[in-house]
């Protein structure tokens, strides 16, 4: 394994594993010493809830860890990562409009012009700047955890507790055309968009459970569509090792708008 420095860019809501109970994907920009940005790294699997406190990252922190490349993951990006071995050096904050966070994020190496721009070079992970968005949405999906992933969940020894993650029945997403002029309607599975639905949702005093679950998916839906109206938008976009053809949108990238618009339109 090679120390390496990381910015954090987004982080996946925690999955259910067989073998590590419960993962997240993390993805970042490889730094070198003077923070010049060499490329797009996923770590995984990362037991995030289950770090000691001072390794638990956010995001935007810059990271130290030790990591080598995931030789069964045929994605170039995807690298293993030493646990143990991250130590957190600095946070990058939202200062001067972004600056330093644009600096880092925004460089041409780190951006693509489509899908399938993204594709053609062989990779797996890349930032890119819709030509225009259409719509933001969200809809239904499983209310509960299949028989199987509760018993992952609820495993308990005597060096293991059961966990408690929750699981959040709708998926929300953007429509967007890329520079390609290719129609796209993309998931967004950032936790941060999945703990606003929370947030939004607990914030409700209300009785009736279905009007209870809406107000949180209309508290992400307000945000989505204030992302396309007051901020300069880009969607840091990610396949699927299983099907290496889907891509998602694993991170949310936001700084201030400075010109241009982009159409708000969300919808059920």
């Amino acid at each position: 394994m090679t120390l390496q420095r990381i910015l954090i860019v987004t982080k996946t809501y925690p999955s259910i594993s067989q073998k590590y109970r419960e993962t997240v994907c993390t993805a970042g920009v490889l730094l070198d010493d003077l923070d010049r940005p060499l490329g797009w790294v996923r770590l995984y699997p990362i037991p995030y809830r289950l770090l000691e406190n001072d390794q638990k990252f956010k995001r935007w922190s810059i990271i130290q860890a030790s990591i080598e490349r995931n030789t069964k993951d045929s994605r170039l990006e995807s690298y293993r990562i030493d646990i143990d071995s991250i130590v957190v050096e600095r946070e990058v904050d939202t200062s001067d409009s972004w600056r330093y966070r644009k600096e880092l994020i925004l460089h041409p190496s780190l951006q693509f012009p489509s899908t399938e721009a993204i594709k053609s070079q062989g990779r797996s992970l890349g930032l890119i700047k819709p030509l225009e968005i259409t719509k933001c949405y969200y809809e239904s999906d499983a209310e509960n955890w299949t028989p199987a992933q509760k018993r992952i969940l609820n495993q308990e020894s005597i060096f293991e507790k059961p966990l408690d993650l929750e699981k959040i029945p709708y998926r929300f997403g953007y429509e967007f055309i890329d520079a390609d002029h290719k129609k796209h309607r993309y998931s967004i599975i950032d936790w941060e968009i999945k703990q606003l639905y929370r947030n939004s949702r607990d914030t409700k005093l209300e009785s009736n459970p279905e009007l209870w679950k809406k107000s949180g998916c209309e508290g992400v839906q307000l945000k989505l569509s204030r992302f396309i109206e007051e901020k300069d938008l880009y969607f840091l976009l990610g396949n699927l090792k299983s099907r290496p053809q889907t891509f998602t949108i694993i991170g949310l990238i936001y700084p201030p708008k400075v010109k241009g618009d982009q159409l708000s339109l969300c919808l059920y």
